[in-house]
């Protein structure tokens, strides 16, 4: 196989891309730098599209691979013939090569190998030629052998079939061809275990639909029901259409006396041995395909997530609500320096309400506190009550934001958290994680697992090798599209910095506080562990304010310095007019990109890059994104009425619809056939998580706690 000619055509890029994109990896690039960095050689080949030629290498690596085995068992049994070898190399998948290979697989014991030892192959062999003018009874004559077992003619007619149906199950291009017609045209139907049960699979109590249209929710849905005993689950293949497919190939010739015999053998063949295999191949197939599409929104999703803009200069209280262990509060700096914690218990069983809003009061007051973030977990309503009514006690303006607060009891009892905040309990954690979540949402996410922070759909029942690891791409990609302070960054943050191990990571922070700030980006080839590859690998998503160069503050990489040098000096600037915001416009003075490039010996692409950096040093993508609702006053789900029109955040996405934080302690559903007039495959083609949106409320069920949204008509 061809692989850079199959990547370029499944990603639908230019052969030279997909080998410049291939070598580049081959030498140890991460896709963040190859991204960024080398788009000369790649013709700017983004991200989502190397990562997505990253995955694909290693598959169609590893099929290579399966074929060369394949091929090298097959031949050292001597029965690699050109046909076979040509039909393996062609093989696009792995099943394929598994089929192509079946029947050359050294074999447990079954019912065909133990009639093959009792001499019954050359009869089988007889059969299938179809030429006998004999009743199969006569000819099994003289294939007894009671030495050997065949003591009757049945003995010998059912090891025959036995035979005939294992060779028939053994043949790829059959399996190929079932699979092919069961995928197309079969069925997955499920039912109850126990019909009179009440669960949330009652959707799926008698369901069926074609495997060819179910939907991946629906199949991860089948697969938990499965998993809990609730749901009986399985394929109904086109059999007789199958049978009659194996017929055909089987049978060649009109003979009365082999053609009911084959027939059966047929039957036995794929029902006993093929249809259980097609059976498992399919559901597997189905699940990795519906784990595959729930990990991309996953992805897509915790994306939005991690690149919320960042709310600065606000002093922050982080509120953890809770019930009878109090609510712990916490007041951060703008740099995210914790100031004070306390604990509150405004909420049942104490209800000290005018206590806590005293002790509130107080530190707004001698901290200058100008928002409140609140969780949203056991407790946020009623708190959220309680925050409403004193800040309209207030003389100065304060503002809520009420923030998701998945995965923060993870991270507070993490060994991060621990060395972190040694001498905080779980919950003062997790009240400074309420404010840092909205001073910088990136740097305090990075800290929690990616599966914990609650974006996904059924990422429990994921492959959770693959899940992290895309996920952990995801992370690895935002982290570098902002870029880190060197000097204030964490380990944490670090570690997902291209070409740096969470090791050099530490060892980064290690040295900044022994030798104190970095100075200069070169700094960190002092850092152990640290080598000229991970510094070329790391260092333009490095940032120093305030150092030696003023490069040094930019995504400009120190490769490309001396171009940047010169261009500046072409120009009639100096380098330290980057901190001062003096080379805004100078695009505008650049009539000849392609000469100057070649002047300053660098690509145009690069030139670009740069003229683009140093307009903007360090320019924040996140600026782009939706800011979070700063509210002031409470909903409740009791105010809600059907044609109410409010402003909501988008809380996740999944593939049958969104959720909306609209401000009441439950987040509304806006079904994926009410999010846009126009016809979308997924929600994520027109919504992402974070995004602002005006929503209508269609419909309010208080006792189950649901409500109906739309976004359409508004």
């Amino acid at each position: 196989m061809d692989i850079i000619k199959t990547l370029a055509q499944e990603l639908q890029i230019k052969p030279g891309q997909a080998q410049a994109a291939v070598s580049l990896i081959d030498e140890g690039n991460t896709i963040p730098f190859i991204a960024r960095y080398r788009k000369e050689a790649t013709g700017s080949l983004d991200d989502e599209v190397l990562r997505q030629l990253y995955d694909r290498l290693n598959y169609l690596r590893n099929l290579d691979e399966k074929k060369q085995q394949a091929m090298s068992n097959i031949e050292e049994q001597g029965k690699l013939t050109e046909e076979l070898k040509a039909q393996i190399e062609a093989a696009q998948t792995l099943v394929v090569v598994e089929d192509l290979y079946r029947p050359f697989r050294p074999k447990r014991r079954t019912r065909a190998t133990a009639a093959k030892e009792k001499g019954l192959e050359p009869f089988a062999n007889l059969i299938l030629l179809q030429n006998t003018k004999k009743p199969l009874e006569e000819e099994a004559q003289a294939f007894l052998n009671p030495e050997n077992g065949v003591s009757t003619i049945q003995e010998a007619l059912t090891g025959a079939s036995d035979i005939i149906a294992e060779a028939i199950s053994d043949e790829a291009d059959y399996r190929i061809r079932i699979r092919d017609m069961t995928t197309k045209n079969g069925m997955i139907a499920s039912s109850a275990k126990n019909p009179q049960e009440t669960s949330v699979y009652e959707m799926y109590y008698a369901f069926t639909e074609r495997i060819s249209k179910i939907a991946g929710h629906r199949v991860l849905a089948l697969n938990r029901g499965e998993s809990e005993k609730i749901l009986t689950v399985k394929i109904e293949a086109p059999q007789d259409d199958i049978i009659r497919y194996l017929e055909k190939q089987v049978i060649v010739k009109k003979n009365p006396h082999t053609t009911p015999f084959l027939q059966a053998a047929a039957i036995d063949s794929y029902q006993r041995l093929i249809a259980p295999a097609i059976e498992r191949e399919v559901r597997n197939s189905l699940t990795e395909m519906a784990q595959d599409g729930a990990i991309h929104v996953f992805g897509k999703n915790l994306e939005q997530l991690l690149m919320q803009p960042p709310i600065v200069n606000q002093v922050v209280l982080g509120w953890d609500p809770a019930f009878r262990t109090g609510c712990k509060i916490s007041v951060v700096d703008p740099t995210g320096k914790v100031l004070d914690t306390t604990v509150i218990y405004p909420t049942a069983p104490q209800n000290k309400i005018d206590e806590s809003k005293s002790i509130i009061k107080h530190l707004i007051e001698k901290y200058h506190v100008t928002l409140i973030s609140l969780g949203n977990g056991t407790a946020s309503r009623e708190s959220e009550n309680i925050i409403v009514d004193f800040l309209k006690e207030l003389d100065t303006p304060v503002q809520y934001v009420i923030v998701n607060e998945a995965g923060a009891s993870v991270y507070s009892a993490s060994k991060l958290a621990t060395e972190e905040f040694p001498n905080f309990d779980v919950g003062q954690r997790s009240a400074v994680s309420m404010a840092r979540r909205l001073q910088d949402p990136l740097a305090e996410l990075v800290k929690i697992d990616p599966k914990s922070i609650g974006v996904g759909q059924y990422q429990h029942d994921m492959n959770q090798k693959k899940l992290s690891q895309a996920l952990a791409g995801v992370v690895e990609g935002c982290v570098n599209k902002v870029g880190v302070d060197l000097n204030t960054a964490s380990a944490s943050l670090l570690e997902y910095i291209s070409g740096i191990s969470k090791t050099v990571a530490k060892n980064i922070v290690t040295y900044r506080e022994s030798n104190g700030q970095f100075t200069s980006r070169p700094q960190l080839l002092k850092v152990p562990k640290l080598g000229p590859k991970a510094y070329e690998q790391c260092a333009g998503f490095t940032r120093i304010l305030n150092g030696k160069n003023p490069f040094d503050a930019t995504a400009v990489h120190p490769e490309s310095y001396d171009a940047a040098s010169q261009l500046l000096t072409k120009l009639g600037y100096a380098p330290q007019d980057i901190t001062t915001g003096g080379l805004k416009g100078i695009s505008r003075k650049i009539t000849d990109y392609r000469g100057l490039a070649q002047e300053l010996g660098i690509g145009e692409i690069t030139l670009r890059d740069i003229v683009k950096e140093l307009e903007k040093p360090a320019r924040d993508p996140r600026e782009d994104m939706p800011k979070p609702i700063l509210r002031s006053d409470v909903l409740e789900i009791k105010d809600l009425t059907p044609g109410m029109v409010l402003k909501g955040t988008v809380r996740n996405v999944i593939d049958f619809g969104v959720f909306v934080d609209i401000g009441v302690h439950q987040d509304g559903l806006v079904h994926i056939s009410q999010i846009c007039d126009r016809f979308i495959k997924h929600p994520l083609d027109a919504v992402s998580v974070g995004d602002i949106v005006d929503v209508k409320v269609l419909s309010v069920d208080i006792e189950k706690k649901r409500i109906q949204l739309t976004m359409r008509g508004i």
